[in-house]
């Protein structure tokens, strides 16, 4: 008897073990390499978990509702991350590093379009691998498709700000579809063909109406646009659109159209104007904006539902603008999100059709603040107003007079409006506050983005790491070769 206890001591690490390698071996079988046919990168500008939470906060305070939030879309995904948006010379990221992280998965300095830091090499971005693999791509943005975000993942430059060479990648690009706002045709050099008589001389399909965008057909290479009537070369905020407009999610709805093919497609998908809305501390403008490029995720989700086993979709920020917070030093622990519905127009609007023209009317020295606020009330709900209200509308309106804010001329102005007109800032701060909503920067911030993922390769997704991690976890769903799901 003692003799086979014995043994059996001796053969019980030997069965334990073997149990551990089969449960391990288990495991890895659970977690085998999956391929995503489609992959979808809808990437919120300047969208942290403040913006989504104040949209959320937003949406259930119009309901009537106890405190509490409204979720949106993406937000009820069963894969959820927190990610790291430093650049490679600096905690606080720019668009374009931001943007070449998550297109290539390298580092690069502030300004820089998918090249490395010392700007001699160009980095393959995820767009271009896709093409490589025989898959449709196409590149949406609710700003101008040149503009850093959308640019990084086809262009390749030193410089975000070198247009005209960055507009002509993308007429050389091979990608299949390009939608949103309007390149930056005013930078075109003299002398020089436009980039849109480039890519009409190329084949290029160009689309500037409703009518034409649904008149495009799968097979075509397409570039369709909207250029608004105020705006520079985006689409209106989603507060000032109107029946005309053509949405994001429009755009969106097409590119699926476009792009779906037996081989697949890669497509990003910007929400631009969320981060200008937080540049200018416009939390309704991004509010507005939040709810808009939900909505253009939704025609994602849709189409994720009719291929759930081979769609991957990542929804995600490049960095957080403008510090904003939910809660405001003058409202302590209260908040009213509801007055935010008071705001009509964005920023944009205002000072375009409202300021813009009245002080061109009273350019004679007569222009008084008492002539604006009826139109103030009326936009932004700024009625009993207290003294202090008063006080800093008419010292906004006086700093007004004497044009917009430039940092150089005077550091204390600038901390207070930015580089923005004084009093349309001090309206939205005004009207933000009333919220309990506050904001520390006319700039980026270093806080940490959301990430969130739902279809083929999702739990790849949870966890912290960094935004050079996406474009590695991406890479792997497209290529299905595991090597990011099995290592982390």
């Amino acid at each position: 008897m003692k003799k086979f206890l014995a043994i059996m001591l001796l053969l019980i690490p030997a069965i334990v073990f073997a149990g551990g390698q089969q449960e391990a071996s288990t495991a890895t079988d659970n977690s085998a390499p999956v391929k995503a046919k489609y992959i979808m990168l809808f990437i919120g500008d300047g969208m942290a978990m403040p913006q989504i939470n104040a949209a959320e906060a937003y949406l259930n305070a119009l309901d009537g509702s106890a405190p509490g939030v409204k979720k949106l879309s993406f937000t009820q995904w069963p894969s959820q991350g927190l990610t790291t948006t430093y650049s490679a010379n600096a905690f606080i990221t720019d668009s374009a590093a931001a943007g070449t992280a998550l297109a290539t998965g390298s580092k690069t300095d502030s300004g820089v379009i998918s090249m490395d830091s010392s700007k001699t090499k160009k980095l393959k971005t995820i767009a271009e691998m896709a093409k490589e693999e025989g898959l449709k791509v196409g590149i949406i943005s609710s700003v101008d498709v040149d503009h850093a975000t959308p640019a990084v993942f086809y262009a390749h430059n030193e410089s975000r700000n070198n247009y005209y060479d960055i507009g002509l990648e993308m007429a050389d690009s091979g990608f299949d579809y390009f939608g949103g706002g309007l390149i930056k045709t005013y930078k075109t050099p003299e002398g020089k063909p436009t980039v849109l008589d480039v890519m009409e001389e190329k084949g290029w399909v160009i689309a500037k109406t409703r009518e034409e965008l649904n008149a495009l057909q799968p097979g075509q290479q397409a570039y369709a646009y909207y250029n608004t009537s105020f705006t520079t070369n985006s689409l209106d905020y989603g507060l000032d659109q109107e029946a005309d407009d053509i949405s994001l999610a429009e755009y969106t709805k097409k590119g699926i159209e476009l792009l779906d093919n037996e081989n697949g497609f890669f497509m990003m998908v910007e929400g631009g104007k969320i981060d200008w809305a937080c540049h200018a501390n416009d939390a309704a403008s991004s509010i507005s904006d939040t709810i808009e490029f939900d909505k253009a995720v939704k025609e994602g989700l849709a189409f994720y539902n009719q291929h759930p086993d081979e769609t991957l979709i990542i929804v995600t920020g490049d960095h957080e603008t403008g510090g904003l917070t939910l809660g405001f030093a003058g409202t302590k622990y209260g908040s009213a999100f509801a007055e935010i519905q008071n705001q009509k127009i964005s920023y944009e609007n205002f000072d375009k059709f409202i300021f813009k023209p009245y002080m061109e009317a009273h350019a004679d020295g007569s222009a008084q603040l008492a002539d604006l606020m009826p139109e103030i009330e009326k936009n932004f709900g700024l009625t009993d107003r207290s003294d202090y209200e008063n006080e800093q509308l008419e010292a906004s309106f006086q700093r007004a007079l004497r044009g917009n804010v430039r940092k150089a001329e005077n550091d204390q102005d600038y901390l207070l409006y930015g580089g923005y007109n004084p009093l349309s800032v001090t309206v939205t701060h005004l009207l933000n506050r009333r919220a309990g909503l506050a904001w520390t920067s006319y700039s980026h911030t270093g806080v940490p983005v959301q990430t969130f993922a739902i279809g083929a390769g999702q739990e790849m997704f949870n966890g912290y790491y960094d935004n050079t991690d996406i474009f590695k976890k991406m890479k792997s769903a497209m290529l299905g070769d595991g090597q990011v799901a099995l290592a982390e």
